[in-house]
């Protein structure tokens, strides 16, 4: 009830998104942070590639921190009243933002991050988003790389104090003096010409390298909270590679959705 009367009134609308703003920075300042792959978007942009940035719904609210304007960013978020908070709290960090989604009726919104792709700039996208299920990937993210000719780039991040909410998405929401851990995929290059299997396994791709990823920095930030007594934050989280492996990468870039046929696919 409170949401809605917020939703609808212009004024309690800006000052939520400035509170938001806030405590994004607030969490993001008082929290002790390692960063795990941040070559991978700095060796993009160095060759001035584009790429998608791909990270699940319930881990949205301190991404626009792990970007620190590497690049203009152009995110897709839900149409819905309630995706417009999440979308005036973002431009505070200099991201746009797209009204719509991956899902069946998007295609407006997807043309539109083609169209942005292709002028040089990144894009974000939530693969489960706007609604679910969580942590299953539409294949509209797989349709946006190969009509672009660009690479997805997963993300993640875990803290250790935080608090999950009963969502659909399991939004994780960070609390401060914590430690916290942001974690970069290797990119996906998706293959331009596609079947219908190809896509799916695209998909299942996408959402295999995301799905291992909240885990994994979970299991790095179990680590660190081991390690505070004996002050060797770096030598547990080797030893908890070494003994879990929970989430293993290997070290090249993937080709997803071998499979390949002449059919264009459209956008989903």
């Amino acid at each position: 009830m409170i949401l809605r009367r917020v939703l609808r009134n212009a004024r309690a609308r800006r000052v939520a998104c400035w509170f938001i703003h806030w405590y994004i920075r607030f969490v993001y300042a008082t929290t002790s942070w390692t960063v795990e792959g941040t070559e991978w978007p700095h060796r993009l942009r160095a060759q001035g590639k584009p790429f998608i940035l791909a990270f699940w719904h319930g881990r949205l609210l301190m991404i626009p921190m792990a970007w620190q304007r590497l690049a203009p960013m152009h995110m897709l978020i839900s149409a819905h009243p309630d995706g417009q908070i999440i979308a005036d709290a973002v431009t505070y960090f200099g991201v746009d933002s797209v009204a719509g989604s991956t899902s069946r009726g998007g295609s407006a919104a997807l043309r539109s991050m083609l169209k942005r792709l292709k002028a040089g700039d990144c894009v974000g996208i939530t693969p489960d988003g706007p609604r679910g299920p969580a942590m299953t990937a539409s294949t509209g993210i797989v349709n946006i790389a190969r009509h672009a000719r660009v690479p997805i780039l997963p993300i993640t991040y875990a803290t250790s104090r935080r608090r999950v909410l009963a969502t659909w998405d399991r939004f994780h929401l960070p609390w401060p003096f914590g430690r916290g851990v942001y974690i970069w995929a290797e990119p996906i290059e998706i293959a331009q010409e596609l079947d219908e299997a190809g896509i799916e396994s695209a998909r299942g791709h996408v959402e295999t390298s995301l799905a291992k990823r909240p885990d994994n920095a979970a299991a790095r930030l179990l680590a660190a909270r081991i390690a505070r007594a004996a002050g060797d934050f770096d030598n547990a989280l080797s030893h908890l590679d070494r003994a879990i492996a929970i989430a293993p990468q290997t070290r090249h870039s993937h080709v997803a959705g071998s499979s390949a046929s002449a059919a264009k696919g459209t956008l989903k």
